[in-house]
Formats: structure tokens, sequence, C-alpha cells
């Protein structure tokens, strides 16, 4: 009888393993498409959890690292980014995964700037009013130091948000500056809103740009602009190896006795090396629909500005 019933357990081990492949596969198929985290293989929902938490837990020292790790050069990288912008009073710009602020500010105090050479522009042209009429002007124009300018930082993480508010609170920023919660991939803005979008330092660490892009494209009003600053490929072979060494042998060591953690900044230097190309990301811009698509490569292409424009 037990041999006759052999078959039947062959059978049945035969669906039980199909059955139990199949499970494997519909669970695969809940955990998400597979993707990358540095140099680790990850699904997407995975992904967006660790990263989540690399953020959270660099957070505090966040700025201290960047100088750290760039020998200060960051803030050359980021005042580039923002005159090659050149806002002017009204723009209204949208910074994605910009929670520390560090564009945001930059932004401001260009508009500033910009704002108080025309206030002086237009009192040199009104030589004839009284010393009454010339303190009121100027009283009446510098309360509008910005001239209906605003930035949103839109950051998805609430720890880099949280330091982003209080360093506006330590400096004195408050005026055209707001804070909101939100995902790159999702944005929780109408359509045709911002002059402008910039994300420093932030899109690779997007897991679909693909849709970070087209959500870019979808908030900016027709004729705005797109920019982006973020590392990349390095074109010199000499000056690439010895970033490398840099890379993977000095920052994670940092990251350690900086911020007391390896781990995160052993991910970011993967980061950069698993982030597209200059050309490839050109490409992935103009896919999304941007025109006059081109970048700006600095320090020999350790970093680059890309720029795009909805039309």
């Amino acid at each position: 009888a037990a041999t006759g019933l052999c078959p039947y357990r062959a059978l049945l081990a035969r669906r039980g393993g199909a059955l139990r492949a199949l499970c494997g596969s519909v669970r695969g198929l809940a955990a998400g498409p597979e993707t990358h985290f540095g140099f680790q293989t990850v699904t997407e929902a995975e992904r967006r959890e660790k990263i989540y938490r690399v953020f959270e837990s660099v957070a505090k020292k966040y700025d201290v690292m960047n100088d750290s790790m760039t020998l200060g050069i960051h803030r050359v990288w980021k005042d580039i980014l923002v005159h090659k912008m050149n806002p002017s009073p009204g723009t209204l710009l949208l910074d994605v995964a910009g929670g520390t602020g560090d564009i945001a500010f930059r932004f401001i105090n260009y508009v500033r700037s910009v704002r108080e050479r025309q206030l002086q522009r237009k009192l040199r042209h009104h030589q004839n009013l009284s010393w009454q009429e010339i303190a009121e002007s100027y009283q009446e124009d510098k309360s509008k130091s910005l001239g209906d300018s605003q930035v949103v930082v839109c950051d998805i993480n609430k720890e880099m948000l949280k330091v982003g508010k209080q360093k506006a609170q330590h400096l004195g920023y408050s005026e055209g500056l707001s804070w909101v919660l939100g995902n790159a991939e999702e944005l929780p803005f109408d359509d045709d809103k911002f002059d402008v979008y910039t994300i420093a330092f932030g899109i690779r660490n997007v897991t679909r740009i693909d849709l970070a892009l087209q959500e870019a494209y979808r908030v900016l009003k027709p004729g705005g602009r797109f920019l982006c600053l973020e590392f990349s490929q390095v074109s010199n072979s000499l000056l690439s190896r010895l970033y490398d060494l840099y890379s993977f042998q000095v920052i994670p060591v940092l990251g350690e006795v900086i911020a007391g953690d390896w781990k995160s900044y052993q991910y970011l230097v993967e980061s950069i090396r698993r982030f597209p190309p200059q050309e490839e990301f050109k490409a992935m811009i103009e896919d999304a629909g941007f025109f006059k698509v081109d970048y700006q490569n600095l320090n020999s292409g350790i970093v680059a500005i890309h720029s795009g424009f909805k039309l």
C-alpha cells in the first residue's frame, strides 16, 4: 500500500514545491521591484526605509560633515547653483530635499541683494524728492525686502526639516520661507505652481528618479526652470583614482569620528558611484519633458549642475 502511494506523494510534493515557488513569487511582487542601496541589492520599499534612517541618523551632524568631507567646497558649489538660477524679486522657488536650508538661505540672500540694488537705483532717479519722501519710500520698499519672493523647502525627512528650521531661527530667516514634509516622487503641490525647482545633493537618494523628474516637471510653471546639483562622474583619470581613494578610505572614517556613523557615510559614498553619469542623467531629464537641457561640470565633474526648462 505504501508503495502504491508513492506516485501520489511525489505528485503532491511537486505541487507543494510549485505552490511554495508561487508564494515566493507573490511575496517578491508584494515587496516591490529590486533596486540598489549603495552596493547592496534591495527592494524599493527597503531602500526608502534605509535611506530615511540614514538621514535621520546624520541630520544633526549633516552640515559639519559636509564641511569636513568637501573641505568647505560644497558652499562654493551651492553659491554657483544660486548664481546660475539668478532669481529676481517675485520668484517662487521649490527646493526639494533641502531640509537643512542651505539653498533656501542663499536664495533669500540673493533676492534681498537684488532688491536692495533695485531700491538704490530707484532712489537715485528721484533726486528731486524731499528727505522725508525718500525716507518713507525707502522704509516702504525695505519692508518688502524679498519683493514677494518665496521659497518652499520640501523634504521627506522630519529630522532634516527640524535641523533646517532651527538654523533658520538661529540665523534670523523667516520672511518668505516655509517648510513642507513631502516626497520628491509624489509632491504635495498643485500643477504649474513654481518658477524654479532645485534639488541639491538629493536626487541620488530618490528611489525612483524618473518619478521625481516627472513631478518636478508637473509642479513647474510653463517657462519654469529645473536645476539639480549632484555628485557626478570625474573626467580626469588621475583625479578619479585619488577621489575614489579619498571617498572610500577617508569619508567613512570621518563619519565615524565626527558623527559616530560609519555605515551611513559608507552608503553615501557608494550612492555617488551608482548615480548616472552626466550624459545619461541629461537624457533622463529630457525624457521627463524638459527642453534646453544642459550641464556644467564643477571641479572636473566631481559635481555637476544640470539645467532644463519646462516650455
